[in-house]
């Protein structure tokens, strides 16, 4: 595994066969109910959510969630959120918060959807104002980087206590295509802007952005999905369990710290 690139980790953060967030939220919870719309324009399908149960616990799930194949990432958009999958989110965040149950995030997309519909909708205002909203609800938030975080589509459900990663996924600013087009203006040095853009979990871990990698099998996230999902269910429950000994105020503040901490 060490032997791996930064541009082997990206390719195989997209790959086709590679788990998403449905995937996930079935296996670790039980009586996954999906919620539907942000009750202002429509339900975007590039994000799921609503409410399961992880041992007898009430929790609030949301995830980005790509397709496996052609059609279903037609009917997915590619993972590529619009305004009103934010609002859902937050919508659902919201929820959590006035009904006291802990969130949990799973973010794989490419970037928000750029479209012009979605800039008519406000897909600048909508992100901005969930990365606000989440550094202040008062329960607590644990997000987790299954594949692809790119973007502010990743920031919009990446604010919480506990920012983990999958050991081969990559989380950045923007995805290294564009990256070497803005930078070296040549978007065929995508492999060289990996490396430099130091979005492995390992670089993020030792940067400070992320708290913890989960460890996947050397060929993948679904060669021992069943072992996986295990290892990450009990790292939910493990710091639930210890940021719900947390007061609501201390937990603001240990976020606002902690992204303030990022700067350096």
């Amino acid at each position: 595994m060490s032997n791996l690139t930064a541009w082997d980790k990206v390719t195989m953060a997209r790959r086709l066969e590679r788990p998403k967030a449905l995937d996930y939220i079935n296996s670790i919870f039980e009586d996954f109910i999906e919620f539907h719309g942000d009750r202002c324009y429509g339900d975007d399908k590039a994000i799921v959510g609503g409410i399961a149960s992880l041992e007898g616990m009430t929790v609030t799930v949301i995830g980005e969630q790509k397709g496996k194949n052609v059609k279903e990432n037609m009917q997915r958009n590619f993972g590529m959120p619009e305004p009103e999958g934010y609002r859902k989110a937050l919508r659902l965040m919201k929820q959590a918060e006035k009904f006291k149950r802990p969130i949990i995030t799973f973010i794989d997309t490419p970037g928000a959807y750029p479209g012009i519909g979605a800039e008519e909708r406000g897909q600048g205002e909508a992100i901005a104002r969930n990365i606000m909203e989440m550094s202040r609800l008062k329960v607590p938030i644990i997000c987790i980087v299954i594949g692809e975080g790119s973007s502010g589509g990743a920031l919009a459900l990446g604010v919480g206590d506990k920012i983990v990663m999958l050991e081969n996924s990559v989380y950045s600013i923007l995805s290294p295509e564009g990256f070497a087009s803005i930078l070296y203006k040549d978007s065929t040095k995508a492999k060289e802007a990996a490396e430099d853009m130091k979005a492995t979990a390992k670089d993020l871990k030792k940067l400070g952005i992320i708290d913890d990698i989960i460890k996947e099998d050397k060929e993948g996230a679904e060669k021992d999905f069943e072992g996986l999902t295990e290892e990450l269910k009990k790292y939910i429950l493990k710091n639930i369990k210890k940021l719900q000994k947390i007061s609501p105020e201390e937990l603001i503040e240990g976020r606002y710290e902690k992204f303030r901490n990022m700067n350096g």
